[in-house]
């Protein structure tokens, strides 16, 4: 659970997160103070008032953790400290903490032998935390889960629990601190029953205490609006504001004891007082906010500020967050800004081409996989169809023109292939993609999947084919296929068919069963077994990375100084398995051949801190990890990067048992590779890696590496981590020649090595790459709670003319040279 509260009048901001409590200055960011707390959060609260006297300075913080004896704890508000606490010896789990004027609440689930809930609630005294009184609420016939408690409220000069039965007929509400149940009918205005039911009320103890109750059905939602008598506890239903077509948000204001709620529509916005129905205030929202008022988005959350002047409201300033994931500020119906937010909730992403360059890819590979003649014919009518092209390109040519030599501006074109599309996946369903070369930009957003409350889509987005994209979850019994340039659901069979090449390729599934790693590939009559990896007793997996698909080799072999060269052991089918064992501080690695499941490699690491994170990526014929090893009596806690590559042979010009082969099966051949490691001592921890892609493979590669400590990407040259760097020794002329330099067991990371330069990326969960069209450039994205995509060129931009080409000079000495040799031409032909 996470938790952002801030107190009236205060410049302090608490969070809560995980066990841990922050205070922040709302100027500045500065943290005032931290606390962590026995547990596990619960709930956090500002105190607002003790005994019904302002406490000065900063507000205290009560804070609820759970654990065995959940505890309630009430925190200094300048320093943090704690001032008391309470454990509860009930056994009940712990929901909520609240306030009023004079009494803290700490409220509890009580689970029943039929499987029910009951509402337990502790009266505290908020100087001492003393149990002052304990009662049961008769919720068991209602609550099965608490899904349907529709609100705690706190800090309220009334606070008030309110649930509704599971087929919400029933609101009940209960003023806390009193024993009293009042029970309301929930009407339905002739249409269908709510979906979900949510209570809005002011966080003010000045404030009056009246509530606002929102229905939300299928198609339709309204509301009501109820007052609280503070003396007697007394509830009573004020009035009803309409019911309306679609979907909108409500949200609490306050001026002074008087509260106002503010309704957001797809098309208008409208203030409303808490003592009457009557509409203080009514905007239209215009027309240009296109993702609420097409109806492609609808108002999820809202937060608003009014401005009352006499008995009207002059003004109102909303911030709406939409369910297309964009936060909305609209002033008076206006939009202010926008801010796209769907996808720090990035659980998967994948590059994919664009369809009208697939077009062509398909073309080419249709050519390229048919006889001669076939081929012959097939591209003389391609030809004759862009010949049809011809005049609208023309027409365009000036303007390309111009925009090249001037470099102001774009033609929608490709050239260079920055313009890849990114389609993610996010945790609450939906679709988004993003062009890599236009960072501003949200092609298209959509919702994939319909998720219940509190469900999280864990979903996995891969390229099936050029333009297209795979979504496999764990919903769909079958992948699902989307086009990856306008978010349109397509059937397999246009996936088969827009492929001009049939796949022949054999898929080979991973099951992990009974303590055992299987490879299975898949069949009409099931899967069928290739091969089993037996786990020992108390060993578990811990991560499997297999060689990426797309993984294109330049060459079989190094090249070295002396023009021999020394062969890759490369294999295709390749996966790194990581693995832990029970109560041991101890991991394993190993290198498997997933087509035999062979081990190619091992090693095994003893005092690992497991705690910390353990990564690893895998590319061509070399592969990279790296662990947080404990201290010892001989060496210090450090962090530690293992780089190892896999050659047939170690001796030049050799391919060892593998020489004179022409076919090699990995089923039928025994042959082990040799294999390099060299380790390194590393200043940060990496939480996640990956490498680069180019075209071609000619490009070097860079080991990209995610340094949470410092929420940082960094990218490490193959040549620094080339297993091959001679030890103890200087390098020899050859050496030199291939650019190897003596092995240091320490690597500092370079500040030019950091690809978000000064800026931060915070909770990177993966990185993914993509080759351009150009070779020098390998596309790079990073997804989390951030997102972060450059453009790298690890052996520089050797194919492209850099900015600093002085085109128009180049332009004028052709000019200048056409014009001397039209001038001099006539010269030469002349005889005096």
């Amino acid at each position: 659970f996470s938790f952002l509260r801030a107190g009236d009048a205060q410049d302090a901001i608490v969070s809560g997160l995980g066990s841990q409590v922050t205070a922040f200055s709302a100027a500045d960011g500065r943290v005032d103070w931290q606390h962590d707390a026995s547990d596990t959060l619960v709930d956090l609260e500002i105190l607002e008032l003790e005994d019904g006297r302002g406490t000065p300075g900063a507000k205290d913080t009560l804070c609820m953790s759970a654990g065995q004896h959940p505890t309630v704890q009430r925190l200094d508000g300048a320093t943090g400290v704690v001032k008391w606490e309470h454990k509860m010896e009930s056994g009940d789990a712990p929901y909520q903490v609240s306030a009023s004027t004079t009494e803290v609440f700490a409220i509890l689930l009580h689970k029943t032998v039929l499987g029910y809930i009951k509402i337990n609630v502790i009266t505290l005294d908020p100087v001492t935390g003393r149990k002052k009184d304990e009662y049961t609420l008769s919720s068991e016939n209602e609550l099965a889960t608490a899904d349907t408690i529709v609100a705690v409220g706190a800090n309220s000069a009334s606070p008030i629990i309110a649930w509704t039965d599971s087929a919400y007929k029933t609101l009940r509400i209960n003023v806390i601190g009193k024993k009293a149940i009042v029970d309301f009918p929930i009407n339905t205005l002739g249409g269908r029953p709510p979906q979900r039911v949510a209570l809005h009320a002011p966080y003010l103890t000045t404030s009056l205490a009246h509530f606002l109750v929102h229905y939300q059905s299928l198609d339709s939602d309204w509301a009501e609006v109820y007052h609280v008598d503070v003396k007697n506890g007394r509830i009573e239903k004020a009035y009803d504001l309409p019911k309306i077509e679609g979907r909108s948000s409500f949200s609490t204001s306050t001026n002074g004891a008087n509260v106002y709620f503010t309704r957001v529509t797809k098309d208008q916005v409208f203030t409303v007082a808490s003592t009457s129905h009557g509409i203080l205030g009514r905007w239209n929202v215009d027309s240009t906010t296109s993702s609420l008022t097409d109806g492609t988005a609808r108002p999820v959350h809202a937060v608003s500020e009014v401005s009352v002047k006499g008995e009207s409201i002059s003004a109102v300033r909303s911030a709406v967050l939409l369910s297309s994931g964009e936060w909305l500020l609209l002033r008076d119906g206006s939009p202010q800004w926008t801010r796209p937010e769907i996808l720090a909730g990035t659980v998967s992403a994948a590059f994919a081409i664009p369809s009208e360059v697939s077009d062509l890819v398909n073309e080419l590979q249709e050519e390229a996989h048919s006889n001669p003649v076939s081929a012959y014919v097939h591209r003389v009518t391609r030809h004759i169809g862009d010949i049809q092209k011809l005049p609208s390109l023309l027409t365009a040519l000036p303007q390309r023109f111009v925009h090249g030599f001037l470099g102001t501006g774009s033609d929608g074109s490709d050239t260079f292939g920055f313009n890849k599309i990114i389609v993610s996946a996010t945790s609450d369903g939906h679709l988004v993609a993003v062009d890599a070369g236009r960072h501003s930009d949200i092609l298209w957003s959509s919702a994939a999947v319909i998720l219940s409350s509190g469900q999280v889509w864990n979903a996995r987005v891969e390229s099936a084919a050029p333009g297209i994209v795979r979504v496999i979850d764990d919903i769909s019994p079958m992948p699902t296929f989307f086009n990856a340039s306008t978010g349109a659901a397509i059937g397999d069979d246009e996936v088969a068919s827009d492929s001009a090449v049939p796949n022949t390729a054999v898929e080979v599934d991973f099951t992990l069963k009974d303590g055992q790693l299987y490879g299975t590939t898949a069949s009409q009559s099931g899967h069928n077994e290739l091969w089993q990896f037996g786990l020992q007793k108390g060993e578990t997996i811990l991560s499997l990375t297999p060689r990426p698909v797309n993984d294109p080799v330049a060459s079989i072999g190094k090249v070295l100084g002396d023009r021999k060269v020394l062969y890759k052991y490369l294999n295709p089918n390749l996966a790194l398995l990581a693995t832990t064992y029970a109560g041991q501080s101890r991991v394993s690695i190993y290198v498997l051949n997933t087509v035999s499941g062979a081990i190619l490699y091992s090693n095994s690491h003893r005092n690992i801190d497991l705690a910390a994170p353990i990564a690893a990526t895998l590319s061509e014929n070399w592969f990279a990890y790296s662990y947080t090893a404990e201290s010892t009596s001989t060496a210090p806690k450090g962090r530690q990067l293992v780089v190892g590559e896999l050659f047939e042979s170690l001796t030049s010009n050799d391919r060892g048992l593998l020489d004179a082969a022409t076919n090699v099966s990995s089923l039928a051949s025994s042959t082990q590779p040799l294999t390099l490691t060299q380790t390194y001592h590393i200043p940060e921890s990496i939480s996640k890696m990956s490498v680069t892609q180019t075209r071609q493979g000619i490009t070097s590669r860079q080991l990209l590496a995610v340094l949470a400590d410092s929420n940082a990407i960094v990218g490490i040259p193959r040549g620094v981590i080339d297993p091959r760097r001679p030890v103890n020794r200087e390098p020899t002329k050859d050496e030199q020649a291939e650019g190897l330099f003596r092995y240091t067991p320490v690597i500092d990371f370079d500040p030019k090595w950091y690809l978000n330069h000064r800026r931060e990326v915070l909770g990177v969960k993966d990185v993914i790459t993509s080759p351009a069209i150009l070779e020098s450039t390998s596309l790079v994205y990073a997804y989390g709670l951030d997102v972060f995509g450059t453009r790298l060129n690890p052996s520089f931009n050797f194919d492209m003319l850099g900015k600093d080409f002085n085109k128009f000079q180049m332009l004028a000495t052709v000019a200048a040279l056409a014009v001397a040799t039209f001038v001099v031409a006539p010269l030469v032909s002349w005889k005096p």
